[in-house]
């Protein structure tokens, strides 16, 4: 910007406060705040992850050999859950999309519609994961009635993740960074759910605008943003 153009500028205007940076709400800014705190946060654990399969790569898990169950079959599936429960959370983010874009049109019917569609997936995928850590902890058979029959091997029912270290921390950081999102997850489904009870009840036509449903948008596009990263970097690397 020229000197020329500068000057142009009032004074009160560039340095007297009440004006939003990049003209985005005190709401949203914080949201963005906090889900780069919480970005460095999943950065961590990643690259903590990244650390541990590096150093103890001789006796690493392969987890096509652990993730091959599906629910209601006997068939050996690898990862084929794991990709499902990712399909999901994904289709979740673009009807989330679809609610925001709703809401800017001022559609309360589409609104309720997408964002309804919104929990249902964010509550298939958390059902998805008590499963995926029910069949993990009963070992190879895949089921939960016989995990007392494992628990004297190595912290990782699995024979393809027995006998070193890398079985302990890959089964550590299973429980961790999936719960972690996990729990991301969860609230997620409840803040959208509260939201979606507001949008019913009239809330955000009285107030003139649906921010809320995009500042919760941006936090569910974040959940599924760091699902692919953890997707990709435990389940396929």
């Amino acid at each position: 910007m020229s000197g020329e153009a500068i000057k142009a500028i009032d004074t009160n205007v560039l340095w007297g406060g009440g004006r939003s940076p990049f003209s985005v709400s005190y709401g949203k800014m914080m949201m963005w705040f906090f889900l780069i705190s919480d970005a460095l946060t999943f950065g961590g654990l990643l690259a903590s992850l990244g650390f541990m399969r590096h150093k103890f790569a001789d006796t690493w898990p392969v987890s096509e050999e652990i993730f091959f169950h599906f629910p209601f079959t006997h068939a050996h599936l690898p990862l084929m859950y794991v990709a499902l429960m990712t399909f999901i959370l994904i289709v979740s983010s673009v009807t989330m999309v679809l609610a925001v874009e709703a809401g800017h049109r001022m559609d309360k019917k589409n609104v309720i519609l997408w964002l309804s569609l919104t929990v249902v997936g964010g509550i298939f995928f958390l059902a998805s994961q008590a499963w995926e850590w029910s069949s993990y902890i009963a070992g190879p058979d895949g089921l939960i009635s016989t995990w007392a029959d494992n628990a004297t091997l190595a912290q990782n029912p699995y024979p393809a993740a027995n006998g070193g270290p890398g079985a302990v921390h890959y089964t550590q950081f299973f429980f961790f960074v999936t719960g972690f999102h996990g729990t991301h997850v969860f609230s997620g489904v409840v803040l959208n759910f509260i939201i979606l009870l507001g949008v019913i009840n009239g809330k955000y036509e009285k107030t003139g605008h649906y921010e809320m449903v995009e500042k919760v948008g941006l936090y569910w596009h974040f959940i599924d943003l760091v699902w692919v990263f953890v997707f990709t970097f435990y389940y396929l690397l």
